[in-house]
Formats: structure tokens, sequence, C-alpha cells
């Protein structure tokens, strides 16, 4: 091999048949240089190889120099520890492969204890680990050693983790390593990014202001298309199973080649693994299924054959949209709605994972407006519209934890950590008020926990060195290390003892021994419930019931939402040339003659009568999240003119209202009635705000430590959980008001649940907008999903199929007569 380092890397790029690319070249130099920064380029162009090579270059200089310190040079980050195997490979082939002796190896929540002692004595020049393990590692002494001769931090997947309170403990953890490793380089790595400069900011904190943003190539093509209904084909008007060209699937997987089929939602997933094997049961050993609530060792299993070629489809959700390097597959199919640019383009991605491959998706709507959305992302995407994620502030849950880690660890002193602390995007802005609160919580517990000596977590020193108080904190705060906070979840066993994975209790809790319901692709009976376990046994081919979890709630994204209205005011001129459009060409005349087709600058609402009462329906297009919010301002308002109650159902572009009456409005009242004046105040008046709060407390009092899970093992369950932090939450709302977790709580709320900024953005719109009010005789194609929503959640599966497809029934009668 060549004698000059960066030849070496060369040559092994030629030796597979690759070039380094610009945006390569220019990061490895700039890393030469000292720098840092964000690596923004698309999945499979070669980002991870662009933040490898220069540490690569950098150990070959140095070996051919002699220069050989030990320990770690490399810390590689990644949002998901399904992803470390595959990275580890990766970054360990490469450095082989120009002659570099390192050792690679991963730290995760599956590590041994005993590889993790062993990597703490005798530390590999380069970890692939998660932001947990990474705090993990702070929390034990020496940090100053055990860093000392770190040169650099890749972040794989920044997008992932920025937005989130992961994201805000990774910047508490990166400003940590800059003090204990000056010269420090830090790089993300970046796809599918709206605000890049933010997101560099975010990732480098106070090192921004030199930070480098280097792009790669321009976006491969994706071709996006559609499955569409054939011609004359009655598709349904709304619906969640979406399995109605199920056939035309099945066509586009025979040929042979291996598949993804993506689906919004894990009870999607389950459904659509089921009817393919159903419907080709020849294929029972070339169909997988994954998705988070999989035991992970089946996951596994399904990971290592997709990369070997063995499955012609793999059904998944988001658990497969990261990271991982699948070059067999060779499409992409999603069903459903993307609800977003950016989760289109990364799932497209899977396919062509290869430079010089394009990507290709095959979208399949299930239900007809869903046709709208597909070409609506398609459009988005050729203008280069893709969402931002914004990064989070001022979480004093995430700051407290991470008091208490440093303090589990070496130690810390106050004025030194509050500088610290203070170079990160997320705590600059950090006054002294907070800060001191911060340190008080982690050692008193405040004013109202101080005489539990629980609560007492930190002590200091005689030297002023604040330190964990003793060896069972210092355990207990281990376990219970991270940010990542969910719906509480039991395991799903056979009587026999076989571990098939998890599903939300409150599924469970829906069910009695001797029900039947789909999971990880099986017909499972109930037996019984004990000690957080489903005990189960193998179903006979009877209807089942399917989990539903809460995470599959994907609101439409704004940049989706305006294009969605775009699409419609084509189409009411006759100027739409989208072939999903001239698919439901009819059913956006029918909405055209019943009511109108919507419009930007416009607000559209109808108003119907049927047996249920009066209902009114409104369209601002503005996203699942912030219409549940506007739905139960609204008909708070509207009550305040004149006490009723109604009944609410939302979707992505709309709500609806239901009660025995409706006062009649004119132009100046429904003004009012959107009026963002005190939005927020009439929002809290309006909902059980402390009641939400309590619920956003749990998380927020788990994350800074005032409850504990339970030890392996002996875990508590969510009512449990509920009642110990509802109990302190009470006790602290009652004699500590100002304590700065419940203004959390009660912001998280607002940010989180509602998106209070895209509700009040929303609000200022319709400010603006025109108000089209029709009285329609009938459900429009519009509002039945609404009206369909609703019921969904009054009855079951089973009868909430009857209702919709009778009305569906009925409606098209009614549009065959006009």
């Amino acid at each position: 091999m060549s004698e000059n380092p960066q030849a070496r890397l060369t040559e092994w790029f030629t030796s597979h048949g690759w070039q380094p690319e610009a945006f390569q070249l220019e990061a490895w130099a700039a890393y030469g240089r000292g720098e840092s920064g964000l690596i923004h380029s698309a999945t499979g162009s070669g980002k991870s190889l662009a933040a490898w090579g220069g540490p690569l270059i950098e150990g070959v200089g140095e070996a051919d120099g002699n220069d050989r310190r030990g320990g770690l040079r490399v810390l590689w980050i990644t949002p998901l520890r399904a992803l470390a195997g595959d990275t580890v490979n990766n970054l360990d082939a490469a450095a082989a492969g120009v002659g570099l002796d390192w050792r690679v190896e991963k730290r995760t929540g599956d590590t041994s204890s005993g590889a993790r002692a062993r990597q703490r004595q005798h530390p590999p020049e380069a970890l692939v680990t998660t932001p947990e393990s990474l705090s993990l590692m702070l929390s034990y002494r020496d940090g100053a050693r055990q860093f000392r001769n770190l040169r650099a931090v890749v972040v794989d997947e920044w997008h992932e983790l920025i937005g989130t309170k992961r994201g805000v403990q990774l910047e508490l953890c990166l400003a940590r390593l800059r003090r204990l490793a000056p010269g420090l380089r830090t790089w993300g790595l970046s796809a599918t990014l709206g605000n890049l400069e933010e997101a560099r900011d975010c990732l480098l904190g106070d090192d921004s202001a030199s930070g480098r943003l280097i792009q790669g190539p321009p976006s491969r093509p994706i071709d996006i298309r559609t499955l569409l209904p054939a011609a004359g084909t009655r598709f349904p008007w709304a619906g969640h199973l979406g399995t109605q060209l199920l056939d035309d699937v099945i066509e586009a997987l025979e040929a042979p080649q291996s598949c993804l089929l993506f689906t919004n939602t894990r009870s999607q997933a389950e459904l659509w693994f089921e009817s393919l094997l159903r419907a080709r049961p020849d294929w029972l050993e070339g169909l997988g299924l994954h998705h988070g609530s999989i035991d992970r060792s089946l996951r596994q299993r399904i990971e290592a054959g997709l990369a070997a070629g063995a499955f012609r489809c793999v059904v998944a959700t988001s658990s497969l949209d990261l990271g991982v390097d699948f070059s067999p597959v060779d499409q992409v199919i999603q069903v459903g709605s993307p609800k977003g640019v950016a989760r289109l383009a990364q799932r497209a991605g899977r396919s062509g994972h290869q430079p010089g491959r394009d990507s290709r998706i095959l979208c399949v709507p299930t239900h007809a407006l869903e046709l709208v959305e597909i070409a609506a992302a398609r459009r988005a995407w050729a203008a280069g519209e893709v969402e931002a994620r914004r990064p989070l502030v001022q979480s004093l849950d995430v700051l407290a934890q991470h008091l208490v880690t440093l303090a589990t660890g070496d130690g810390f002193e106050p004025d030194a950590l509050l500088n610290e602390v203070r170079t990160t995007h997320a705590y600059a802005g950090l006054g002294d008020d907070a800060w001191q609160w911060t340190l008080e919580f982690v050692t008193h517990g405040g004013p109202v926990l101080e005489a539990y000596p629980d609560f007492q977590r930190v002590v200091q020193g005689s030297d002023g060195v604040y330190r964990i108080a003793g060896r069972a904190q210092a355990s207990r705060h281990r376990m219970s290390i991270g940010t990542i906070t969910s719906d509480a979840a039991i395991a799903v066993r056979y009587q026999g003892g076989g571990h098939i994975g998890t599903i939300e209790e409150s599924f469970i809790a829906r069910l009695k021994p001797g029900d039947a319901f789909l999971f990880a692709g099986r017909s499972l009976e109930l037996i019984r419930v004990r000690d957080l376990t489903a005990f189960v046994k193998r179903a006979g081919a009877r209807r089942q019931a399917v989990p539903r979890w809460q995470g599959g709630r994907l609101p439409l994204s704004t940049a989706l939402a305006s294009r969605v209205l775009e699409l419609f005011s084509e189409a009411a001129d006759g100027h739409c040339r989208e072939p999903e459009m001239a698919a439901i060409q009819p059913l956006l005349e029918i909405q055209s003659n019943w009511s109108s087709l919507p419009r930007p600058g416009q607000l559209l609402i109808e108003r119907t009568r049927s047996r249920e009462g009066q209902h009114l329906f409104v369209y601002p297009f503005a996203g699942r999240l912030a219409h549940e919010g506007l739905a139960t301002l609204t008909a708070w308002r509207l009550g305040q003119q004149s006490p009723a109650t109604f009944s609410l159902s939302v979707n992505d572009y709309g709500f609806e209202l239901v009660g025995e009456s409706l006062p009649p409005l004119d132009e100046a009242e429904w003004r009012t009635l959107f009026s963002a004046d005190g939005l927020v105040d009439d929002l809290l008046a309006a909902m059980n705000a402390s009641e939400l709060a309590r619920r956003q407390f749990r998380d927020i009092a788990r994350v800074a430590g005032l409850i504990f899970q339970g030890y392996p093992g002996r875990g508590k369950t969510a009512r449990q959980l509920q009642a110990s932090s509802g109990l302190i939450f009470d006790t602290i709302n009652r004699y500590d008001p100002d304590n700065r977790l419940l203004d959390q709580a009660r912001r998280e709320v607002l940010d989180s649940a509602l998106e209070i900024d895209r509700l009040r953005s929303a609000l200022q719109a319709i400010a603006r907008a025109g108000l089209v009010v029709h009285e329609t005789e009938r459900f429009t194609p519009l509002a039945f999903p609404l009206w369909a929503e609703r019921l969904r959640n009054r009855l079951t599966t089973q009868r909430w199929q009857d209702r919709v497809a009778k009305m569906v029934a009925q409606l098209e009668r009614a549009a065959d007569r006009t």
C-alpha cells in the first residue's frame, strides 16, 4: 500500500470499485485541520465514510510515525442499539482496509457486564455506543483517564436525536467530553433535515461559530409511484386496515427481488403481514415482520436474513427506517400516507442504498384521500421541502439527571459545571435561579421532599465538590439513566416460556382470558396476566383483536399539508394533472357538489344534521395534534355562549363537533370563536389541564429521578408508577406550586401533546382567511373520515367496520343519485 495515509484510504475505495466523493474529501481535510461540523447527505451516499475517513487517515499517519498512544480515540454515537452491530462491522472493515489494527467494539444495553468492565480497563480505539450508554460511562470514576486520548465523536443520524430529550442528554455529555479532552472534534451525520444550520449549532454548542456544514451530492432522484385503484373501483372513503390493494401488492412482490414494506403503525404491520401470509402461504419462509415491540432476538434474526437476501418481503415500521445497510433490498413499498417528506425520503433510501443507484418507492393508499397526500409528498420532495426538527431547551429534568450522573462519577464543582452546561444549545440561556433550583433539587429534593432521605442523592464535600450520597443511590441512578419514556408495556410469553415481545398494558387490560389477538404475526389466545406478563398460546383461525400502540399517531407535516391544499385548489379549478387526483376525480366531484373543495387562504366549514344531532366540521389542515387542541378550544368557547355537551373527533385535515344543537353564527362570531387572543388561558380552562400535566409529570419525574421503576425482574406496573408520580405531583402542586418541574410538565403538554405553536399559527392563518360555510344534507367525503374516527373510539373493531361499510354504501347511493 502507499505510504501516504490518505492514499491508503483512496486505494481501499478503489479496491471496492469506488472513488471518494468531493464531500468526503472535504470532510477528511476539515478533520485534519482540527475542525468540527455537520455532514448532510442522502442515505446511502457515503456520509459514514466521510466522517470515519478523517480518524483513519490520522491513525495511519500516527502509526507510520510510531505514535502509538493507546486508549479510546473515537466514539461513534448511534440512536439505535440495533444499528451498533452493523456499524461496528463497517468501521472495522475500513480500518482493516487501510492497515490499522484498531479494535472497534460496541457498548450498548446488550453488552455484558464483563465486556463493559474490560472496556473500562482496556478501551478499544473506537467504540460504538448510544447516548444512554455514553451517559452511563460518565457515571464511573476516572472519566478523565478514560477519555484523555479521545480525538473525535461522530453522532450518526443526528436528525433522529435533535428535538428529543435524548438529544439534550447527548448535548450535555458532549460538553463534558470537550472539557475532558480539549481539542475534541465533533461531527454529526444527517439526512433529510430542513434546519441544517440550527442542527449544526445545536450539536456543536459553543464550537458552532467555527463549525463546518458539509453538503453531500444532490439528493438522488426518488421514483415515487402510486399503486392506483383500478378504474371504476369503489375505493374506500376512509379506513385504517388498508388491505384493499392486497392483490396488487402481491403482484408487485412476485418478482424475485427483496422488498421492505413499511407501514406507519405496528397494528397495520401486523395486519399486512397476516394478510400476505394468508394470501400466499407458500411465501412463509420468505416473509418477515419487524417492529419495536417484537422480541429483540426475533428482530435480529429478521435483520440478519434481510441483509443476507433471504427474504422476499419484510413488513416493518420505523424500526427499519434508520442506518442499517440493506444493500440487497430492491424495492420499498409504503403503505398509507407518508405523513412527512423526510419520512418518505428516509424510507425510499432503503432501496438503491449504494452510491450511484437511484431510490424508488411504491406508495399504497389505504383510502381515497391518502392519494392526495402521496401526490403532495412527491411535489414537496421535488421542490426540496423537508421538515425542520426543532431542538429542545431548558429541560430541567434532563439537567437534573446529568448532575446526578456526574456526581456518581468524578463529582463536580458547581461554578465550573454551570459554565460547561451553558456551552450547550439547550442550556445557553439557563439562568442563575434555574441552576440553583436544579442544584437544590438533586441535593435536597426541594422544600417538599427534603425530609425524605431518598431524594437527597447528591452531597457537597468539604472540598466543595458535589458527589453521590452513597453506593445505593449510585446503583439506583445507573439503572435509571436515560430519557426514553414509553407507554406502559408488559411482556408477552408462551405458557411454555418463550418470549414474543411487549405490548401496551392498556390493550391487554381490555381482553379477558380466552380472547384472541394478533401479535408478532401470530394469532394468540390470552391465558392469564400475572406479574407484568401476559401468558398466551396459539389460537385457532378466528377473528382477532389487533393491538393499538399509542406511538402511531403521526400528524401530517406542515410542508405536506400546504401541498395537499394546493392540490385540492388545482382540482377545483380543473388544472391538476397528478395521476392520483385523476384517480379520485369522482370523489372530488362529490365534495364539490355537496360542499366545496378547500383552498389555500380559505377556511372550509360544514354543518350537517343527522340522527345524532348537529355536526360541525372544520378543516384548518393543521395536523392531528393541533386539531385536538383546536377542537377542545372551540367546544369550550361554544359552551361559554350556551351550556352544551359535545363529542369530538379529529384527523389531519380538521375536526368534528357533535351536539344536540349548534347556534347559528355570523362571520364576526366565527372570527371570535377562532381568535388567537387568550389562546393558552382558554385552552387550559377548556381541558383537564391538571390531569394532563399529572400524566406528563410521570415521564418528567422518571427522568429527573423522583420515581424509581424498580429493579430488574421486579419492575413496577404503569399504575404503580402513575400512582407514585401522581402522589408526588399532588403534594408538590399543593405545597410547592412554583416547582419548576410542574411548569415544565404544563409546558410539555402544550408543546408536545397539542403542538401549541402550530395551533397558534393555524388560528393566525384563519384570521387572515376567508370563511366558506356550507349547510350539507349528508356527510361529505372530507367529513366522513371524521365521523368514522369518532365511531371507532366507541365501538369494537368488528362493529365499527360494519357501521362504516353501511354508511359508505348509503353515501355512495346518494352520490349515484346526484
